[in-house]
This record gives C-alpha cells, sequence and structure tokens, in this order.
C-alpha cells in the first residue's frame, strides 16, 4: 500500500464519528496491585489453542489501553511509544502472538503505535486483528479509506483476523455500515485473495442482531467471532447486551471460534467490593483476584484467545502467570464464581467498562472518568445514602476529595446538559446523561451536607 494515500486525521475523524475518537485511555484497567502474585513469570508454559490452522495464545493482547504519557487536562496526550515498545517485547518473549487493535483506537493512533513495537519481529511469528470502525462514516469511500489505512498503519501486507466492529444496535446500522456499500462482498473477495486470512465480527447488543448475523454463516462462512464475556455476565447479561451463555453457546453449535474481550470488564473484575476480594482471597491466597476472571473466560474450550488490554507491566506479568499454564476452573470453581457473581450484582456500580466509545464529549466531560470514580466509591463502601450513616462524615470526604483529583473540575458531571450524543455509543447501554444528573445531584447534596 502507497502511504502517499494516507489521510489526514480529520478524515478519521468524520469517518469514525463521536464513537472513533474513542479511547484515549487514562490509565486502562486500575491496578490490582495488592493482589499481584510475587512469584517468577514463566517463560514456554504459554497455553495455546488452534480452532482454525493457527495456534494460537489463550492470552491475547488488546492494544486499546496502551500506555499514555501528557496531560489528560492539557488534552495534549500521546501513546508512550517507547513503554509500548518494551511490552510488546515481553509479551512476545513469553509466548504471546496476537494483537487486536482498530483504527478507532487512541484517536487512531494505535495501530500505528502497534505497528511500530511489531516491526521487530518477523510478520509468520504474530497474528494481527484489527477492525473496519466506520461507525461516523459507512459510504464506501471512508470505509474503503480506512481499511486501506490499516494496512499502511500496520506495516502489513495482510491481515490475519479482520472484524466488522462492534455490531449489535440495530441490521439497519449493520446494512448501513456493511451491506448497501458493498464492503461485505469487498472484503469476502478479499479474504479469497489472501489480504485479510480470517473474516469475522464483534458483537454488543441486541441477540435478534447476533441471531441474524450469525445465520450468514451458511452464505459467508465467518471464521471467528468476537465477543464479551466474563463471569459476571455469563448469566446475567446487563442492559442491551446479550448473556454471555447463550452467544458462546451459538457460536459453539457452528463450530465457530470464539474470542473473548472484556474478561475484566474494564477493571471492575480486578477491583471488586473489599468483601468479593477478600471472598477470593479466601479461596486461593496465592492468586490474584483478576486471575479467577481470566481462568473464567479461558476454560471454555471454544475459546480461542482473550483479550487483555494490559496497560501496565504487572498486567501483563499476573496474566502471563495465569495462563502459563492455565488450569481450567472446576465445576466447583465454577460454583462458587456464580455465587461471587450474585453477591456482585448487589452492589450498585455502573456498569461503565472504560471502553472510551462515549469520548470525546463535545463539552469535555470526562464520562468513565465520572463514572469509574462512583463505582470505586461504591467498590470502597465510601457511597453514603444517608447524613445518618455511621460513617457519612469520612464517606463524603473520601468521595468528594477523591472526584477533585481523579476528575478536573471542569470535566465533572455538572457541566452536562444531557445532549444524549454518548447513548448511541456505549456498547454497555447506559444511560449516560440520566447517570451524569444523577452523580452531579448526589455530589451536590455531599457539598450541602443534606442527604
Amino acid at each position: 500500500m502507497d502511504s502517499s494515500n494516507k489521510f489526514s486525521r480529520r478524515d478519521f475523524l468524520k469517518i469514525t464519528g463521536a464513537a472513533g475518537a474513542a479511547a484515549v485511555l487514562t490509565a486502562g484497567c486500575a491496578s490490582d496491585n495488592n493482589n499481584q502474585s510475587a512469584t517468577e513469570v514463566p517463560k514456554g508454559k504459554m497455553t495455546y489453542r488452534n480452532l482454525n490452522g493457527d495456534r494460537i495464545s489463550i492470552l491475547g493482547y488488546g492494544c486499546m489501553r496502551w500506555p499514555m504519557k501528557g496531560s489528560a487536562e492539557g488534552g495534549n496526550r500521546e501513546i508512550d511509544q517507547e513503554t509500548v515498545n518494551e511490552l510488546v517485547a515481553y509479551a512476545i518473549e513469553h509466548g504471546i502472538n496476537y494483537f487486536d487493535t482498530a483504527p478507532t483506537y487512541l484517536r487512531g493512533f494505535s495501530e500505528d503505535a502497534t505497528g511500530i513495537a511489531l516491526k521487530p519481529y518477523p510478520r509468520d511469528s504474530y497474528f494481527l486483528a484489527t477492525k473496519l470502525s466506520n461507525f461516523g462514516d459507512p459510504s464506501r469511500e471512508g470505509s474503503m479509506a480506512m481499511y486501506r489505512q490499516s494496512f499502511i498503519d500496520l506495516n502489513t501486507d495482510y491481515i490475519d483476523y479482520y472484524l466488522l466492529h462492534s455490531i449489535g444496535r440495530s441490521m439497519e446500522d449493520f446494512n448501513r455500515r456493511y451491506v448497501d456499500n458493498g464492503m461485505l462482498d469487498f472484503l469476502v473477495k478479499e479474504r479469497e485473495a489472501g489480504r485479510i486470512r480470517h473474516l469475522g465480527w464483534s458483537f454488543h447488543g441486541e441477540q435478534e442482531v447476533f441471531d441474524t448475523v450469525l445465520a450468514m454463516h451458511e452464505k459467508i462462512h465467518w471464521d471467528f467471532v468476537q465477543i464479551q464475556l466474563n463471569y459476571l455476565d455469563w448469566n446475567h447479561a446487563t442492559p442491551g447486551n446479550v448473556n454471555a451463555r447463550y452467544l458462546y453457546g451459538e457460536l459453539t453449535k457452528r463450530g465457530i471460534p470464539v474470542v473473548i474481550m472484556e474478561p475484566l470488564l474494564g477493571g471492575r473484575l480486578s477491583n471488586v467490593p473489599d468483601r468479593i476480594a477478600a471472598r477470593l482471597k479466601e479461596e486461593d491466597p496465592e492468586s490474584s483476584v483478576a486471575s479467577w476472571a481470566f481462568r473464567f473466560a479461558g476454560s471454555p474450550e471454544n475459546i480461542m484467545t482473550v483479550l487483555s488490554g494490559m496497560t501496565y507491566m504487572e498486567h501483563l506479568q499476573d496474566n502471563i502467570r495465569t495462563y502459563s499454564p492455565l488450569v481450567p476452573l472446576t465445576d466447583g470453581d465454577k460454583d462458587f464464581l456464580e455465587e461471587t457473581a450474585r453477591q456482585m450484582h448487589e452492589y450498585p456500580t455502573i456498569p461503565c467498562n472504560d471502553c472510551q466509545y462515549c469520548m470525546p464529549c463535545p463539552y469535555g466531560i470526562d464520562i468513565p472518568g465520572v463514572l469509574l470514580h462512583y463505582n470505586k466509591c461504591v467498590n470502597e463502601g465510601n457511597l453514603s445514602v444517608s447524613s445518618n450513616d455511621s460513617n457519612y462524615r469520612q464517606a463524603r470526604r473520601a468521595f468528594l476529595i477523591g472526584y477533585d483529583r481523579s476528575v478536573p473540575k471542569l470535566r465533572q458531571a455538572d457541566h452536562c446538559i444531557g445532549c444524549g450524543q454518548c447513548n448511541e455509543h456505549c456498547p454497555q447501554a447506559i444511560n449516560i446523561p440520566k447517570e451524569m444528573q444523577r452523580i452531579n445531584d448526589y455530589v451536590e447534596k455531599l457539598k450541602q451536607g443534606t442527604l
């Protein structure tokens, strides 16, 4: 591909729309440092799956959460390429060979950063996955430009795993992005030509859409499908999504390999409420809280790889330990995690995965930052419902001080005007303006001491 065809970042924003500007991620999954194992990180013991002729590491690298540097408040953050290179080198050294990115991640720079980090390694030593993320401009011209740019940014002549990105909102949306513009037919031909080795899609949304697109398997032959799967939503789907048990079961019936995203729900299953963390540590004191979620995600036999957005070296090392080798869950372990999930649902957290698809907010609100701070206070017990609570003063102080520290004042919930632009892009179907208003009302009552 000729680099002279490279389109501008303005063109990128036009094609991807608001969802495409998603993912200037501030910290990735919150740290689980207190639960990290101190054991040596093993080499040469990674678990692999071979479901389609490729020997793929059960731990895949999700490239949506590369480390950043610069000021979040100033809006001048950029990818820390040196650290990305170090993480990729360590991952490859320890057996990881699957890297998943997209044109929309990190404001369009994830593919470029991933391509740079992988450049020193033989192309046949790893597998690349990327996506057609044409949310904002589904025209054939815009979609083709995005497709071709991926090859340039990733510095490759072929893509191993290519996905139709985040389908599930409606069949109208699916047809608009992939059928009416002829892109699906084009991608099938690209697979025949070898520029795409495997063709699939990622899913968030309505069961009707999932069933309809899955039924196209007889004609299209989907090589793989990427779904959200973790022990919290295995039987208990969040609003706007389908429980993972159903999705996995339908794919397995057809022999379609499954790629897992959100095994930690954006970090929510590594930063669980204190009572849940104690429960997990009591069951297995030597393992991290996060390892339970990764073992759950990797145990089913039809799972090809489990993606993790590992921003920090300690996350990468802990996940390598979990999968080198994977010890599948027993029936007793599964029952234990099902009860854990039931208890988790008793906590009034907001199902934000920090995917950043809602960003940027046209009014500058740090939507994920606001939601994640609220969830953190729920998990730590710093969410008072009344000034009569015995820990009211402590909880009030923790919430307000933590809020100002984690979210700059000009980016807090009180600046939300309820435009709703963010709602259509949220994979978890959160009513974001409603939650912004609720959190802001709570903050104002805390400030005034009127709870």
